[in-house]
C-alpha cells in the first residue's frame, strides 16, 4: 500500500500520466475532426443527390414523365404495346413528332405514343362507325362494295384529325404566349435589374406570369429546372425557343444565349428586346385598328343602313297611310 502511494505521489509518475492524458486529448481532437469531415463529406454527398433526383423528378412531372397506376397505367400499357406490335410509330411518327407535341403542352414518349396510337384508332373506329350507319341508316339497299367505299373515305378523312387538332392547340397556345410577352419581357427586366440572377428572374416570372399566360408560366417553368440541371444554359434557351416556335421569343433567347457567351449585360440585352416588344405590340394594335374599317363595311350595310332607313321613313309613310284620301 506504502509502494502504490509513493508511486502515485511521485513526481516523475505525474509528469508521464498528465503527458499521456495530454496526447491521447491531443489524438482524439484531431481524429475527432478526420471523422466529422468524413461524415459532413457524407452528408454533402447525399444532400447533392437528393437535389438532383428532386430535379429530376421535378423535370420529369413538368414533361408530362410522370408515372400513374391503376387505370391510367394499364391503359397506357395497352397502348404502348399496341404502338410496338404495328410498328406504328415509323408509320405515324417522325423526328419533329415530339417537338411538335411539345409546342402543343404535350411532353415526354407517353405523348407520342398517345398521339400514334390516336392516329390509328381514330380512322379505324370512324370507318366501322360509318359503315354501320351506312349500312343500317343511310342506304341500307345500297351495294356493300360502295357503303365500303363511303366508310373508307370516311376513314380516310379522320385520320387528318388528330394532326389538325395538335395544328390548333399549337396556334393557341402560341396566341397565349405572344399576347403575354412583352409583360414576360418587362417583369424580366425589372428582376435582372433589381439584382437577380438569371435563373430567379425566370423563376419569380414564371410565378406572376401564370394568371395572365398558364403556357407562358409552364414554359417559363420548365426552362427555370433546365437551367438549373443542364451543363449550358444556352441549351436551355434553345429548348425554349424550340418549344415556343415564335420570332420575338427566338430573338430573345438568342440575345441571351449571345450575352452568355460573351458576356454583355443580360440587363441591356433584356431593355432593348423589351423595348422591341412594346413597339411591336403597338403596330399589332394598330394594325387592327386600321383593319377595322373595312371589316364593319359589310355589317354596316346589311344591318345598319336597312334600320336606319326603316327608323327615318316609317314617320312619313305611316303618315301618308293615315291621311283621308281625296274623292
Amino acid at each position: 500500500m506504502e509502494a502504490l502511494v509513493e508511486t502515485l505521489t511521485d513526481r516523475q509518475f505525474l509528469i508521464a500520466l498528465l503527458a499521456a492524458i495530454s496526447a491521447a486529448a491531443i489524438v482524439f481532437t484531431f481524429g475527432a475532426q478526420f471523422a466529422d469531415g468524413k461524415d459532413m463529406k457524407s452528408r454533402i454527398r447525399r444532400v447533392a443527390s437528393e437535389r438532383e433526383r428532386l430535379r429530376t423528378d421535378e423535370l420529369a412531372r413538368l414533361r408530362g414523365e410522370d408515372k400513374k397506376v391503376g387505370a391510367s397505367g394499364r391503359r397506357k400499357d395497352f397502348i404502348q404495346k399496341t404502338v410496338e406490335r404495328f410498328s406504328l410509330k415509323k408509320a405515324f411518327a417522325d423526328e419533329q413528332t415530339s417537338l411538335k407535341l411539345a409546342r402543343a403542352g404535350y411532353r415526354g414518349p407517353n405523348a407520342v405514343m398517345t398521339y400514334v396510337f390516336m392516329r390509328f384508332a381514330i380512322p379505324l373506329g370512324v370507318f366501322v362507325l360509318a359503315l354501320f350507319y351506312i349500312k343500317f341508316i343511310i342506304m341500307p339497299d345500297a351495294l356493300l362494295f360502295l357503303q365500303i367505299t363511303y366508310a373508307m373515305g370516311a376513314g380516310i378523312i379522320s385520320s387528318y384529325l388528330p394532326v389538325l387538332l395538335l395544328t390548333n392547340k399549337v396556334k393557341k397556345r402560341q396566341s397565349s404566349i405572344r399576347r403575354a410577352w412583352s409583360d414576360c419581357l418587362d417583369l424580366m427586366l425589372l428582376c435582372v435589374e433589381s439584382g437577380m440572377s438569371i435563373e430567379a428572374a425566370f423563376q419569380k416570372v414564371s410565378i406572376e406570369i401564370v394568371t395572365q399566360s398558364p403556357e407562358l408560366g409552364e414554359e417559363m417553368t420548365l426552362t427555370t429546372a433546365e437551367l438549373n440541371f443542364l451543363e449550358s444554359r444556352a441549351k436551355a434557351y434553345e429548348n425554349m425557343a424550340q418549344r415556343i416556335n415564335l420570332d420575338e421569343v427566338k430573338s430573345v433567347m438568342t440575345a441571351l444565349i449571345q450575352s452568355e457567351r460573351y458576356g454583355t449585360s443580360v440587363g441591356s440585352s433584356l431593355r432593348v428586346m423589351a423595348e422591341e416588344g412594346r413597339d411591336m405590340r403597338m403596330m399589332e394594335a394598330e394594325k387592327k385598328a386600321a383593319s377595322l374599317p373595312p371589316k364593319l363595311t359589310v355589317p354596316l350595310i346589311l344591318f345598319f343602313l336597312p334600320v336606319l332607313f326603316i327608323v327615318i321613313m316609317s314617320p312619313a309613310m305611316i303618315t301618308i297611310f293615315a291621311a283621308p284620301s281625296v274623292g
